[in-house]
């Protein structure tokens, strides 16, 4: 396996001034009309504590239960609210999108990070930085990279096992949270990968905050479960439940956002001196799709994940502004004959085996590699 670590920095080309004008035209009269902000509101503060309080409530009651069976639900329904809370509060404080200040937004995701434990200055320049700028780029996108265990480009190798990677690939998707949190986020730290150079603290300061971090998760989710219920359960017990609960929650994240990448099996290439035939938002609407959630409240608790395309267009908008703004790209994209659809989430799952599928294939240029 391959450290993320791309080389070459990479240019796009223009985008068409025509999309760009009516996207900028449509979204300020769109504000200008409802004399809003692109930020977060009141009802995303509400939101926001509505999922924190949950999330703290189900923790108190996993203390306080002596059963493994108990603790087990509640600490899941904690975990699963810290996901929530992720894809609600710090997805968008990663854009700058929840609160107006850059730094505010920083400190915002240090305290809701705390219950998942991933670093939230490593995970915003992974997503921010690398993955929105070279979606589906090879050896650009932390998403797509190289893994060893799952072929999502033509370019990376083939292993005779991902013949059944369509069959295995929520497993991989189950581990991402560990692996990230207690692998990625250290080498990225570290200096390992292209991440370190980018990351809004360096040296000292930089390494405080990170351990401070990964403590507070730690005594969160590890030290104080088992100082409260020694006697009750074990040390191991206790791990074993931090860990399944993480992976769980792991897998619907990722199910929840890697097939709208996955689903229209585009991977542009640069050329050989680094540049890209597209623009930004022509590469956007070739690489992401929107899908549609049924019932629609669901939507408004994912954060509008399903709306990614819609994301990766306003990376810098709230995400409670993602239903409107998907309404104007539709009837934009019909105007300037570009492909836009929302898929439904049967469909979205069929084109992503379809791409795991096609993917776990064996190229002729491709070399058997055990």
């Amino acid at each position: 396996m391959r450290l993320f670590d791309p080389k070459q920095p990479l240019t796009f080309a223009a985008d068409d001034p025509q999309l760009v004008k009516a996207l900028n035209k449509e979204t300020r009269a769109y504000l200008a009309a409802t004399e809003d902000h692109r930020y977060a509101d009141k009802g995303m503060w509400l939101k926001a504590g509505v999922l924190l309080l949950a999330c703290l409530g189900f923790y108190l009651a996993a203390l306080f239960l002596q059963s493994g069976g108990g603790f087990f639900v509640c600490y899941l329904a904690m975990m699963m609210c810290a996901m929530l809370l992720v894809i609600n509060v710090v997805h968008d404080a990663s854009h700058n999108a929840f609160l107006r200040g850059e730094k505010a937004n920083a400190w915002l995701n240090r305290v809701i990070a705390v219950p998942l434990g991933m670093d939230p200055d490593c995970w915003r320049v992974r997503h921010v930085l690398f993955h929105h700028h070279y979606t589906n780029i090879d050896s650009y996108d932390p998403d797509t990279a190289e893994n060893g265990l799952l072929r999502q480009m033509p370019q990376q190798r083939w292993r005779v096992f991902m013949r059944w990677q369509c069959f295995y690939w929520p497993v991989i998707a189950a581990l991402t949270f560990p692996w990230y949190i207690w692998v990625m986020d250290w080498l990225d730290r570290g200096g390992f990968t292209a991440v370190t150079r980018h990351l809004a603290q360096q040296g000292i300061s930089g390494w405080c905050c990170f351990l401070s971090g990964k403590l507070a998760h730690l005594v969160f989710c590890v030290f104080i479960p088992v100082w409260l219920l020694a006697g009750h359960l074990s040390l191991m017990t206790i791990l074993g439940v931090y860990f399944l609960c993480q992976m769980m929650s792991s897998m619907i994240f990722v199910t929840l956002i890697i097939g709208t990448h996955w689903a229209k099996g585009h991977n542009p290439q640069p050329s050989g001196d680094g540049k890209l035939a597209t623009g930004k938002l022509a590469h956007a609407f070739a690489t992401t799709c929107d899908w549609s959630v049924h019932p629609k409240w669901l939507g408004y608790w994912l954060g509008g994940f399903n709306l990614h395309l819609t994301h990766h267009l306003f990376p810098h908008w709230n995400h409670r502004h993602y239903p409107e703004l998907s309404r104007i790209i539709a009837q934009i994209a019909r105007q300037q004959g570009l492909d836009y659809q929302q898929l439904s989430w049967s469909e979205l799952r069929a084109l992503q085996q379809d791409f795991l599928q096609r993917m776990g294939e064996q190229a002729e240029d491709q070399p058997v590699k055990n």
